[in-house]
């Protein structure tokens, strides 16, 4: 039974890494770089449309679960989904994720002056 479950974990963290990986690619930024912790953060940030200082905020304790609050709405508004689509972007990222990167969603890059 133990190894069953292993293999489950396994498979959904290789499919949530190939769908985060897509999401990356989508945007424009190298998919490698939802490997490597911080970098993937900043990556995120900007996918978002946010200036690149938000990774101090995300740094700052209380302040980033703000931050982190506020990315998968900003990433799920860039793709042309819903505030909905967005918490579950929040929520159940393995499953979400794969569907933005997988799925047919294309990345509408964030007009300037729309991040605040």
């Amino acid at each position: 039974m133990a190894v069953f479950f292993l293999l489950v974990c396994l498979a959904v963290a290789i499919l949530t890494i190939a769908g985060t990986w897509q999401v990356f690619v989508k945007a424009g930024k190298p998919g490698w770089g939802c490997l490597i912790p911080i970098y993937n953060l900043y990556l995120m940030i900007k996918i978002a449309g946010r200036p690149g200082w938000w990774l101090i905020l995300a740094c700052i304790p209380l302040i980033n679960l703000i931050v982190l609050f506020i990315l998968p709405f900003d990433i799920a508004r860039n793709f042309g989904r819903s505030a909905s689509f967005g918490l579950g972007l929040l929520l159940l990222p393995f499953v979400f994720y794969p569907v933005l990167g997988l799925g047919d969603a294309q990345y509408l890059a964030p007009s300037p002056g729309t991040s605040a």
